[in-house]
């Protein structure tokens, strides 16, 4: 086995299952337009998002929260529900008017309460302030009615790469991700550090859960992913989610056989984890959770792998090649083992992988290449240092918890950080499940999974703590910028509700 195929992005003992059959995951081709939803309609095109671009080195646009046909919150662009991606150059300013027009009474019920529909933005991944009116999750809140006013100030010198925005009340978080309140952000940029991108066309994949629990089309959309029955953990509970690709069901994604494209995909559910393959294919990558691995490390600008981990939150940028004419092929999330107190996590179909006979790609617009900036880094002695800090992760049938600790808006900060320092983390699953961690504001080098080396480590900014193990990390607390109150959480959204998360001061 090559070492690219070998490479752990996951970090975590997370159980494969490859037992998807032909039989399980192929369907004749006259049959796939029949099996396409988008907003509850059939389509059988790809639905490619809105995109919003900087002008004048700023992107202004008023985003609404509201309530579908169906009873869900979502997000309003344009009068209509959906989240356009934004995107920005390193220099640019973000300037969002947001407004909540949530109902007084909700009648959507929240994990520990019932809702109040209370809303803010995160911009996830983005080393910008963590103050008003710029990241701040803490102090920036709109109820019903009301509306918040972002300006967020992208550094000049911020990586490129595909990060994203979503909504983050503490307590209703989790239900308002499952309903999918969530869109991508890009930093332009990337193809400096990977010239080939240049000359490719370019895919935006957001991945979200959609709740099937008391949904009268449950079996049919259970039946139209393909959804497999094997079990690879100990989890007995029903399935309670599908996933969708850009807000559709099993969507065509239309490449010619040879074709390399450039796939830019976050996993933006609220709790499930993916692991993606192309069937037949690799995946190319060139960033993980917004960073091009070419930033630290320019003499190994990729790395190959046959699928690739993604926790919620999670991020893949990659290149992919279009299957041989006739071969039926499919973008599949395989079985994942959420451990024997987590959620069953099984198999589906994503999308169907079809010839490309028109153009159904945004157009490209002209890339110019700037000078990339290199951040070679020898981190050996803070890797061989005692961590710094240590985060441990709990549970019982009362909560969720950071170091013994449930997560409460009026809490004093559980740790200070030095800006201008890189600091070694342990963080220590002590459950029965998976957690995602995630820390506002800054990326990590995940460097170690249980005590032993991960071969070819990456910068993240999400990162799958093994049940029962552990993940060391290297702290960049190095950008001026990000001096505030911020916070640090598991990414399973309904443990973050329940109380897993707690504040991070950097001074």
């Amino acid at each position: 086995m090559s070492n690219g195929m070998a490479w752990k992005i996951s970090m975590s003992r997370v159980a494969f299952v490859r037992r998807i059959g032909a039989a399980a995951i192929t369907i004749a081709a006259a049959a796939v337009f029949c099996l396409l939803e988008l907003a509850g309609n059939p389509s059988a095109q790809f639905p490619n998002l809105p995109e919003l671009r900087a002008k004048h080195r700023t992107l202004s646009l008023t985003l609404h929260a509201g309530i579908t046909r169906d009873g869900k919150s979502s997000f309003y662009f344009d009068g209509r529900p959906n989240a356009p991606t934004l995107r920005v150059s390193p220099g640019d300013q973000l300037k969002i008017d947001y407004i909540n027009d949530l109902p007084n009474k909700p009648d959507e019920r929240c994990l520990i309460a019932p809702c109040m529909d209370m809303t803010n933005l995160h911009f996830h991944g983005l080393t910008v302030s963590p103050d008003a009116p710029q990241d701040d999750v803490l102090n920036m809140m709109a109820m019903p009615g009301h509306a918040l006013h972002y300006k967020v100030q992208v550094p000049k010198d911020h990586p490129p790469g595909l990060y994203w925005y979503h909504t983050h009340p503490h307590g209703e978080s989790y239900q308002q991700a499952l309903d999918g309140m969530s869109g991508a952000l890009v930093i332009e940029g990337i193809e400096s550090y990977f010239p080939p991108l240049a000359d490719l066309p370019e895919r935006v994949l957001v991945v979200r859960g959609r709740s099937i629990v008391n949904d009268p089309q449950s079996a049919d959309l259970k039946h139209r992913v393909q959804l497999s029955s094997e079990l690879c953990g100990a989890e007995s509970e029903a399935t309670e989610e599908i996933f969708t690709l850009n807000g559709a069901v099993r969507p065509p994604i239309e490449i010619a056989p040879g074709e390399r494209q450039f796939w830019r995909l976050v996993n933006a559910s609220a709790d499930r984890y993916l692991d993606l393959q192309l069937e037949g294919q690799s995946f190319e990558i060139v960033a993980m959770d917004g960073m091009p691995i070419a930033m630290h490390d320019p003499n190994h600008r990729t790395r190959t792998v046959d699928h690739a981990l993604l926790p919620p939150a999670g991020r893949l940028e990659a290149i992919v090649t279009g299957p041989a004419a006739g071969t039926p092929r499919h973008l599949v999330s395989h079985c994942v083992d959420t451990g024997p107190d987590g959620d069953p996590n099984p198999a589906m179909i994503l999308a169907d992988i079809i010839p490309r006979s028109a153009t159904d790609l945004p157009a490209n617009v002209a890339k110019r290449l700037l000078k990339p900036e290199f951040k070679t880094l020898d981190l050996t002695a803070e890797e061989k240092a005692p961590p710094r800090f240590t985060v441990t992760f709990t549970e019982d049938k009362k909560g969720f918890y950071i170091n013994g600790e449930k997560f409460t808006p009026d809490a004093a900060p559980m740790v200070r950080a030095k800006v201008g320092s890189f600091q070694h983390w342990r963080i220590i699953n002590a459950t029965g499940e998976l957690h995602p961690m995630h820390i506002h504001q800054v990326h990590f080098l995940a460097y170690a999974e249980n005590d032993k080396p991960i071969a070819n480590p990456v910068w993240l900014d999400t990162v799958n703590v093994p049940f029962g193990g552990s993940v060391d990390v290297i702290m960049d607390f190095t950008e001026p910028v990000i001096r505030g109150m911020s916070v640090f959480h598991c990414h399973l959204l309904n443990h973050e509700d329940k109380g897993m998360m707690a504040k991070i001061l950097f001074e």
